[in-house]
């Protein structure tokens, strides 16, 4: 009897001890899938976020291809588009192909990619052109200058604007301006912007761009708090100038995640020589 208890209280033990064990074997096995899963995660998410930046370097690029073909097809760059225009080019009251004068004036013209009326995709429910990340914080900017070039006012959007004022005059214009980096400078010689209205501390990319586009990357919710990325914006969320003003200045270099200085935005822009032999090419232009 006293044997048979002895077997039993032995058998329990190593039941026990067998549960206990596999117990262990489960933790560990979790253990094991969670570093596995983190191991194949990170570089999931690496690469879904790789996608999205080539989705948006190609959709922006596009976009510019989109708005030399429409001043090819047209004679003059389109407006741009507002909150209220579902992705259509936006004139102001009064303005019109004719005088070229479209919403949101201020030192350039400044708000959306007009997609619908260059029949460009992707686009969201309200026709608006959208980079990788999709989001309504994400929708492609778009600025065209708009400098009175030789008596003619707003050259760029009305209907023969360059021919007018001339290729030559309009070439030699200061528009928009393209800078390696927002940061302000002591030294002239790294000065990138026109005078009061911008202190950029980098080489000038460009200082006569008809027309820029860009994203507003992956942080377009939260915006740049930087001096690069903050001077892309040049509008609020509502798609109008901060305070009334909006500078000419925009700012293009490669990403960072530098604490501070972060920067995500991709940006192009029209150069004029381009515009110019695209839209001689189309017959626009002499």
């Amino acid at each position: 009897m006293q044997l048979a208890r002895g077997r039993l209280a032995h058998d329990s033990t190593r039941r026990a001890r067998r549960n206990g064990f596999t117990i262990f074997e489960l933790a560990l096995s979790l253990a094991i899938l969670a570093v596995l899963g983190v191991g194949i995660l990170v570089p999931f998410v690496a690469q879904v976020s790789q996608r999205r930046i080539a989705d948006t370097e190609r959709i922006v690029e596009l976009a510019r291809e989109a708005l030399l073909g429409y001043a090819t097809a047209t004679g003059r760059l389109p407006c741009p588009a507002t909150l209220a225009s579902n992705g259509f080019e936006s004139f102001a009251a009064g303005g019109n192909v004719s005088n070229g004068n479209c919403t949101l004036t201020d030192t350039h013209f400044i708000g959306f990619l007009p997609a619908v009326t260059l029949g460009f995709t992707p686009i969201d429910a309200q026709g608006y052109a959208i980079d990788g990340w999709a989001t309504e914080r994400n929708r492609i900017r778009y600025a065209v200058a708009n400098q009175t070039v030789n008596g003619v006012t707003n050259p760029f959007t009305r209907t023969d604007g360059i021919r007018n004022a001339t290729a030559a005059l309009v070439a030699g214009t200061s528009s928009l301006y393209v800078c390696a980096s927002g940061a302000a400078s002591n030294d002239a010689t790294l000065h990138c912007g026109p005078g009061a209205l911008g202190t950029g501390g980098s080489r000038t990319l460009t200082a006569n761009a008809p027309a820029v586009v860009w994203s507003s990357g992956a942080n377009a919710a939260t915006g740049g708090i930087g001096a690069d990325e903050g001077q892309n914006p040049n509008a609020n969320a509502s798609g109008t100038p901060p305070n009334g003003s909006a500078d000419r200045i925009f700012v293009s270099h490669i990403r960072t995640d530098l604490v501070g200085n972060e920067f995500d935005d991709i940006v192009t822009w029209l150069s004029i020589g381009n515009l110019v032999s695209r839209m001689v090419l189309g017959g626009q232009l002499p």
